[in-house]
């Protein structure tokens, strides 16, 4: 009799300690990594989400068991739109908070600034923005799209019969290495496609632009020649002013289509879209795909914004940066758990041919040699609701090309990577 009480005593005390456990699950066992995404300035628009679902993703993760059974901590810094800054704060999170992996960056000026610290230092960092290519860093997995799986596919999209067969282009853009890159690969794209100069318009603003009065005006005049589309990189909160002035200017995409490649949900959030409809944006996710992946991915980030007071509430949405975030940390978090470490040259190792299902509805592949994912690439019309319609998308996930067969002599650098 004693002997089956004090059995009980004992089961019962066991259990509280599970309890104890459970409610600290992770005791002194954590690691911390680093999100480096500006939170003010130019490019706050577009960043702030990607910190934000950043956050939910170490969550949902640490509540699974974390990595290793350690608790992922993250440490946020904001590098304010300022390019240098984003390379002290990599210095800082690298060297001074020893973070295993690093999740930031949007334009490709701050990546190109943070890129000698991450192979300095021997950091990783994981890139969820699309890009101009012509780069593939050792110390970098890129799951944003390269301009074949984005910027190509668009443009042939437009010259199609489906799109509008337009013969004349206007690239408009904001004036650094991601839209001057992506533009000059246009250029000798179009070129093969006897598209003449004269048919080739291309202009540039500064980060932070506002007044697009006349450049629009340029464009409606552009557009009355005919067969005409506008290609735009402007990035970060000009986006808002440009559309705008569309809007006001009564400029239609069946006047002249614009096609975006840096605007998504979140950009036009706020924005009355109903004199945007029919314009276009490629990307590889659109928030409005329907599968069950991206219906419970939307379903999570609803419940965290709600559950964390997030400023916009029920406006805020999902975009393709976000999705590419969120693909980027659960893969991060697979090859930390099929390497057995938190080591950077393991998990480099550990990430070639990860997959992962991911809301785009397709299971996406970090390519073996060449540290980009494989993607679907999407057209979506913009909506009245600020959604987007998905008009033209590939068979499946396309594998990147970080060198363009348009530029000189990639065709070599391409070989001497494999």
């Amino acid at each position: 009799m004693l002997l089956a009480e004090h059995f009980r005593a004992l089961t019962r005390i066991g259990a509280a300690g599970r309890r104890l456990w459970g409610s600290q699950p992770f005791g002194d066992r954590r690691k911390q990594v680093g999100v480096l995404h500006s939170l003010s300035g130019t490019m706050a628009i577009s960043e702030t989400s990607l910190k934000d679902v950043a956050l939910m993703t170490f969550e949902e993760i640490n509540a699974k068991g974390g990595v290793l059974g350690m608790k992922i901590e993250p440490v946020v810094v904001d590098p304010a739109s300022n390019w240098p800054l984003f390379a002290e704060k990599a210095r800082q999170l690298i060297s001074q908070d020893k973070v295993a992996a690093v999740f930031g960056c949007w334009t490709s000026v701050s990546r190109k600034s943070v890129l000698p610290v991450f192979e300095e230092l021997n950091g990783l960092l994981y890139y969820p923005v699309q890009y101009e290519g012509e780069e593939l860093s050792q110390n970098v997995f890129y799951t944003g799209a390269a301009p074949n799986q984005q910027a190509i596919p668009a443009v042939e999209y437009l010259m199609s019969k489906e799109g509008g067969g337009a013969t004349r282009f206007f690239l408009l853009g904001t004036d650094y290495v991601y839209p001057r890159t992506t533009n000059k690969i246009l250029r000798a794209f179009l070129k093969s496609k006897n598209v003449a100069e004269k048919d080739i318009e291309e202009i540039y603003t500064p980060f932070g632009h506002s007044d697009y009065q006349t450049i629009v005006a340029q464009i409606k005049a552009f557009g009355a020649g005919g067969r005409a589309a506008v290609i735009s990189t402007i990035n970060g909160d000009s986006n808002v002013p440009f559309y705008k002035e569309l809007g006001n200017q009564g400029l239609k995409a069946t006047d002249i289509p614009v096609v975006a490649f840096s605007v998504g949900e979140e950009e036009l959030r706020g924005i009355d879209t109903k004199p945007l409809v029919g314009h276009l944006a490629a990307w590889n996710y659109f928030m409005s795909v329907k599968n069950p992946a991206n219906t419970e991915f939307i379903k999570k980030w609803k419940a965290y914004v709600k559950k964390n007071k997030l400023p916009g509430g029920d406006s805020r949405v999902t975009n393709d940066p976000m999705e590419a975030t969120y693909v980027g940390i659960h893969m991060w978090a697979q090859a930390v758990q099929k390497a057995g470490s938190l080591k950077v040259d393991d998990v480099r190792k550990a990430m070639s041919g990860q997959t992962f299902k991911a809301p785009s509805g397709y299971t996406l592949k970090m390519d073996e040699t060449n540290h980009h994912l494989w993607k679907p690439v999407m057209i979506g019309e913009v909506q009245g609701n600020g959604q987007f319609d998905v008009v033209w998308k590939t068979d499946g996930p396309v594998r990147a090309q970080p060198w363009s067969p348009f530029i000189a002599g990639n065709e070599k650098r391409e070989q001497a990577k494999r």
